[in-house]
Order: structure tokens, then sequence, then C-alpha cells
């Protein structure tokens, strides 16, 4: 696809507003290219930066088509979207990407994992699970402990659980099935992983791919907390994780950004873990650090524009998630950005949310440097003193 009109007339059409929207906006308006957001918050992260504002739900079908009819390509921040609708409108003519195959696709992981198990690809082991029945023998199978994932609708760490022994299994079952015991569930073997890696993917005209490096990242109560790059591996691994990348994007027939997580096990085998069709928050670093941003890179890619370089400024880079820490929500007062910006190779990153809540991601940290071991201090260093917590002065 490659559009014959200027740049500065492109309008991109984005469901959902909020702080991958911002960056992707942020980033394209240095094009000038005009944008187009469904969110049905008013006050959203994107709608102050947004030409235009559709005020939706991102499952209301005639907004989505509103938004679709304004805009020359049609993109998302999210993947828990409405991909039937999608395959509809790109059946009518309209531009969308990543494609409704390659979400609706990524939606199941059931699916996913059976597609990518078909194409050969390295990823766990698994099993769907119907009833207790199937669990049971899952768990003879695959082993304990063993993990439950519901198919469809998790993120952060929700929609799984780990079964220990077989006395879990029940209570996990029933828990993950939902008030209407309606979810589809499958098994997936536990890997007891050495590392999480992810790789950013983008994938443009006439099937051109662009790596960034391999990011080691690191969890907190499953929400990503911290991420480093390159990771910390061997030439070999990372070979291994940027084929795995490349074969994965090429078997979706991805458009735009894709992120692959993965686990290098104790033994040295790469597994992809999960896949998002978007810009990732493991790639938030690449703002400051790379010389193309993974936002810009989705914006040149979803257009049918050049892919831009994927290096590193500086020899490393890592980020920091600013969390919602606090069991109150109200309005947001930040503390601690004068350390931030006093610190050399740091850069202060807020999403203008209106309300901070506990575990909410409200903002980040980038910091650059000559050497793993002054970006893994200045992260330590300041993680500390940057809080974004309820401003009780106005509540």
């Amino acid at each position: 696809m490659i559009f014959l009109k200027s740049v500065q007339k492109l309008r991109v059409g984005i469901i959902g507003g909020g702080q991958l929207g911002r960056m992707m906006i942020l980033e394209g308006k240095k094009m000038g290219i005009q944008f187009a957001v469904l969110d049905p918050d008013p006050k959203a992260p994107s709608v102050s930066l947004a030409d235009t504002h559709i005020t939706g739900n991102y499952h209301n079908r005639d907004k989505i088509r509103e938004l679709a009819e304004i805009s020359d390509v049609l993109t998302y921040e999210f993947e828990h979207i409405d991909g039937v609708f999608l395959k509809d409108l790109e059946e009518e003519g309209m531009i969308i990407y990543p494609s409704s195959r390659s979400l609706l696709m990524i939606q199941d992981k059931f699916r996913q994992n059976r597609f990518l198990k078909e194409k050969g690809l390295s990823l766990p082991k698994f099993m769907k699970v119907d009833n207790l029945e199937d669990l049971e023998k899952a768990g003879e199978k695959l082993g304990y402990p063993l993990m439950l994932k519901a198919t469809t609708g998790g993120y952060d760490g929700k929609g799984n659980a780990i079964i220990l022994d077989p006395d879990g299994r029940e209570g996990a079952f029933f828990d993950l099935k939902g008030e209407k015991q309606s979810r589809e569930l499958m098994a997936e073997e536990y890997i007891d992983y050495d590392m999480e890696l992810s790789v950013i993917a983008a994938r443009g005209d006439y099937g051109a791919i662009a790596l960034y490096p391999p990011s080691e990242n690191r969890h907190e109560n499953s929400i990503l907390k911290r991420t480093v790059v390159p990771a910390d591996i061997s030439f070999d691994i990372r070979a291994k994780a940027e084929a795995l990348a490349k074969d994965t994007i090429e078997v979706l027939e991805g458009m735009g950004v894709f992120t692959i997580e993965m686990f290098v096990t104790k033994t040295g085998e790469v597994l992809i873990n999960e896949i998002a069709p978007r810009v990732h928050n493991s790639g938030h670093y690449t703002i400051e650090a790379s010389e193309t941003s993974q936002f810009e890179q989705h914006i040149r890619a979803i257009l049918g524009l050049p892919l831009g370089d994927t290096s590193l400024k500086r020899p490393f880079a890592g980020m920091i998630n600013l969390l919602g820490g606090v069991r109150k929500e109200g309005k947001p007062e930040i503390l601690g950005v004068k350390e931030v910006l006093e610190t050399r190779g740091a850069h202060f990153h807020f999403y203008e949310k209106k309300r901070v809540k506990p575990g909410r991601k409200m903002g980040h940290i980038t910091v650059t440097g000559v050497t793993r071991e002054a970006v893994e201090k200045t992260l330590d260093e300041l993680e500390g003193k940057v809080l974004i917590v309820p401003d009780q002065a106005h509540e």
C-alpha cells in the first residue's frame, strides 16, 4: 500500500484514546499527519492532541464506522475490540492495520497458538480445556505447576491462574470460567524461565521488516515494571529471539508494529509467550533511545512509508513504569520530577490521566547511558523518588 497524496493530507484513525494513542499522535504530528480518536472519555490522554475526537464506546459499531469514514487508515492502541466488525469494514474497502486477520488470530490465544504451532514456531505446550476432565488430562500431560488461561480478554496477568497441584484445579477452573461460566480456557505448560524478553517488530510495505533489539523485561504483580535494552543475552539467544520475531510477524502477515513477548528457558530455548498487534509498554524507551521510536515506526508502517532506523543512539537504555501504588484514587499529584530533570540521560513522561488509581499506568521514566550498570543504577535511584499519588488537597 502506497498513498499517492502528500503525508500532510493523511488522517489516521485510532480506536482508543489512552497513552499509547497519545504517544502515537505526538510522533505523527512531527510529520504533519492528522489524527482522529474514538474514546468514550472526553478527557482521555489522546483527546487534547487529536484533530478530531469521536465520543463513543470501543464496541459501538456506528462510532467505529464514523471514525473509519473520516480516516485514510484505521488502527488501534489495544486489541480488545470488535475484530469481526473490522473485518466487515475491510470487505467494504476500508484500510485497517494491523488487519482484522491478525487481530482475530491474536484475540483468541488457543487459535493463535494452534496456528503458530502449525507454522513450526516455538512456544510452550498447550491444550484446550472445556471441562474439569480436560484439565485433569492437561495436568497429567503437562505436569505441575500448570498455567490455566482464558483464551480471550486477558491482560497484565488478568485471565491467568497458576495451578500448583491437582487440588487447585477446580477453584482455578471455575474462577476463570467467569460468572456465566462461558469463558473458553486453555492449559499451558508452566515455563520456569531464566528471562523474559520482548522484540518489537515492524512490517511495512512490500513485506519490509525492521526489528528493535531484544529488551529484558521485569514484572511486578504481572505488570511490566522495568525494561533494559539490549537484553543481557548471548549472541545465540539474540539470534533465536530475532528470528522468532521475524517469523511471527511474517506468518501473521502483520502490517504495523507488533510486540512478541518471549521466555528464555534455563536450557537456552526461546519460546513465544504473548503477542500484541500494536505498540507496547516495553518499547517506550524508543522515544529517546532509538533513531526511530516505535510510535513513529507504526505510523510509517501503516501508511506505507519507509521504515525507520531502529538503532540505539547510546549503547544502553532503560525504562521504568510509574504506577499508581496507593490504595486510594484521586486527582494525580506528581512528586520527584525535579530529580529526573536533574539527572543526565533521564526523561520523564506523564500521560495526562485525570485520575490516579492503584496499579494504573500513569507515566514512565526513560534513561540512556554508556553502560548497563550506569543505566540500572540511575533507574534504581529514580524509582523511589518519583511518585504519582492522589492530591488530597484537591479532593
